[in-house]
């Protein structure tokens, strides 16, 4: 029963898209603009680096709620150790489908990088400081975000398998399988030098 609620809510949370809210706003389908993306980068390029950390935020803030609320209720049922552990893998997993296959946008979402990045937020301080340290180290000194995400999340597989074992690790497997799926475009575009640099995409003024 608990695996459905997390599933559940992961789901419902991971479906609400920062991009949709702000392209409603201001009139424009992220989605469908630019590099075909409805996530924080693709903002950015549309609309600027101030629309684009909007974008993030939410996206940001949503896991880390849906991970807190799944902690509230796990703890209040009095599940704790490496089945609460467990549990709220399943729920970051299901945030992120929802993020990127989200029902209301026929299932063609978003690439969930600010997800993850609230995903390590609430579920361990230490986790987050490595894996975001790592993102934007790397994004920074490649000048391609795509480079520093996907070291992101090797940095979160090696981490939750020495904090937490195994199983939260093979869940970390499918989130990485998924995220260097989506980002094939991306490294695609690198490869042939037609990726969007992050120095070029913070040049654009909203």
């Amino acid at each position: 029963m608990y695996v459905l609620l997390v599933i559940f809510i992961g789901y419902l949370t991971g479906c609400i898209h920062g991009s949709q809210l702000v392209g409603k706003m201001k009139k424009i389908d992220i989605k469908n603009s630019g590099v075909k993306n409805s996530g924080a980068s693709n903002t950015t390029i549309l609309l600027g680096w101030k629309f684009g950390i909007v974008v993030a935020l939410i996206d940001i803030l949503k896991a880390t709620l849906s991970i807190l609320f799944v902690l509230y209720i796990l703890e209040g049922q009095g599940i704790t150790g490496e089945t609460q552990t467990l549990l709220v893998y399943v729920n970051a997993l299901f945030i992120i489908i929802g993020h990127n296959y989200p029902i209301q946008m026929r299932f063609s979402g978003g690439k969930g990088t600010a997800s993850l990045v609230g995903v390590l937020l609430a579920i361990d301080w230490k986790i987050a400081l490595i894996g975001i340290g790592i993102l934007l180290l790397l994004s920074l000194a490649t000048d391609y975000l795509v480079v520093g995400v996907l070291f992101m999340y090797i940095s979160f597989l090696v981490t939750t398998y020495l904090f937490f074992g195994i199983e939260p690790a093979m869940v970390v497997v499918l989130l990485s399988i998924m995220s260097i799926m989506k980002h094939l475009e991306n490294y695609k575009r690198i490869f042939s030098q037609k990726e969007t640099r992050i120095s070029s995409m913070f040049k654009k003024e909203s």
